[in-house]
């Protein structure tokens, strides 16, 4: 949904005008023409808006043009961007580069799992924005390899998820090491769990402008409840939900059940990969580019995905499990019908969920009337549209395939020569069930920030789309 009013109407540059237009974007939508001109004055500005809502260019507009006219620094950046996930701090960099460039200035990112050697020789050559996760950035800041006191423009975005990850007291120490005059704009669903401390305390004057009320539910997406008889009718209308030629997400709440169902599809000939705490970045990587290009069109994810992750013409999202909680259902929901597209919303549900579901859907303010389906249903049929062909599951594991998975050779088996070798599936392998990776946490934050986010939570043995289980027992994982 867009405005009547122009981007030059609320006084953005002609340089970045001609760079969203490149984008194909030529009309603000409602939370932009909300802020722009407050934030282009250099107000320090609240935003609330549901996902999707175009908040990244909201923020990224008045960024890139205060900071047009500034001297770039090695290690001391003018301008901050801080995001709770590494996926979510990825996408930022992505919508802002093309409008950093239109002013020449230069955008890194900062987010552990990966090695901080080529972030640090980055800040080093000279950057204008950062666009970081808390974790490794107060890394860096306490070695000493960047410094926040000529950060003259901040941004907070999804400050609720920070907060519900555990980052609000490592935010307010970076907010701390930054000028107390600087410009700062706060972007949350929400204002509770601490958010309205952090409001309080640094922003000065502000101006809230909020285009929904905290997370409603979209217009343009429809949501259908199907209710399935058991176990292998869940199975089989998985199969058939994500059977069709667009792009879908199917969520689930733990690791293993992630893995194993992108694998089972693949296997299928239904192309699929996963995403969730216990893939290394490269993995992650490789897995949304694939996803993103149309090389496979299911994604299978636990809640790392419910933020952060923008892929265009997501035209169904699949609940395979429940979530825990209503928040969480929106922002799964979220990944489709966006900036006003339109989408459909599946929740799967079993016999023993449904009065979980029922509260679940009721404050998320959901209004659809269940339907007992099975595999073959006519409304399943309407839903999943054209069948794409078969595509049998190659034997020579590629980037495109689920997990990014070994080229090298066999892995050695572990416990000897006798023991069992590990299922070779194109997945992330056994070894990593039960841990997060290395450096990461389930939530798709920084090791630096794992003691305080809960990150075991994802190993929780919450029954999912193959073990069933009621949306209030066991935290959603990450």
């Amino acid at each position: 949904m867009t405005t009547d009013k122009t981007f030059a109407d609320l006084g953005v540059s002609r340089a970045i005008i001609a760079a969203l237009a490149a984008r194909g974007i030529e009309q603000p939508f409602p939370i932009q023409s909300a802020t722009l001109p407050d934030t282009l004055a250099g107000r320090d500005v609240l935003g609330r808006g549901r996902t999707g809502s175009g908040k990244t260019l909201a923020f990224s507009i008045p960024l890139v043009t205060r900071l047009a006219d500034g001297k770039r620094s090695a290690s001391r950046p003018s301008g901050l961007v801080l995001a709770p996930t590494r996926e979510l701090a990825t996408q930022i960099t992505a919508a802002l580069e093309p409008l950093a460039a239109a002013h020449n200035l230069r955008v890194t990112t900062i987010f552990g799992g990966v090695s901080q050697s080529r972030q640090v020789k980055a800040l080093a050559a000279g950057v204008d924005i950062v666009v970081a996760c808390p974790g490794r950035l107060e890394d860096l800041m306490k070695q000493k390899l960047i410094r926040l006191d000529a950060v003259e423009v901040t941004v907070i975005d999804e400050a609720d998820h920070m907060a519900d990850l555990g980052f609000l007291p490592g935010v307010t120490r970076i907010l701390n090491a930054t000028p107390a005059g600087g410009q700062r704009m706060l972007f949350s669903a929400t204002l509770d769990n601490g958010v309205d401390k952090l409001v309080n305390r640094f922003l000065r004057n502000e101006v809230l402008h909020s285009v929904d009320q905290a997370n409603s539910p979209v217009a343009a997406m429809t949501h259908h409840v199907f209710h399935v008889a058991g176990r292998d009718a869940k199975k089989d209308l998985t199969h058939r939900l994500a059977s069709g030629s667009g792009r879908r997400i199917l969520f689930l709440r733990t690791k293993h059940h992630a893995r194993k169902l992108a694998k089972d599809l693949t296997a299928a000939g239904i192309p699929a990969v996963d995403l969730h705490g216990n893939l290394s970045q490269p993995a992650r990587d490789r897995n949304l580019a694939a996803f993103s290009a149309g090389d496979v069109r299911v994604l299978v994810a636990t809640d790392i995905a419910a933020r952060g992750v923008h892929v265009d013409d997501i035209e169904l999202v699949i609940h395979i499990d429940p979530p825990a909680e209503h928040k969480a259902y929106l922002h799964r929901s979220g990944r489709t019908a966006r900036a006003g597209n339109a989408g459909d919303v599946v929740t799967i549900v079993l016999p023993e969920q449904r009065r979980d579901t029922q509260t679940l859907l009721r404050r998320a303010g959901i209004d659809a009337a269940p339907q007992q389906v099975h595999a073959d249903s006519a409304s399943v049929h309407a839903l999943v549209g054209e069948v794409a062909p078969f595509r049998a599951p190659s034997s020579t594991p590629t980037a495109a395939q689920p997990g990014g998975a070994r080229t090298s050779g066999p892995r050695r088996r572990r416990g000897g020569p006798n023991a069992p070798a590990a299922g070779h599936t194109g997945q992330t392998s056994s070894r990593s069930r039960g841990t997060a990776s290395r450096g990461t946490t389930a939530h798709g934050g920084d090791r630096s920030a794992a003691s305080t986010n809960g990150a075991r939570a994802d190993q929780g043995r919450s029954r999912s789309a193959q073990g069933g289980g009621a949306p209030n027992r066991r935290r959603a994982t990450r």
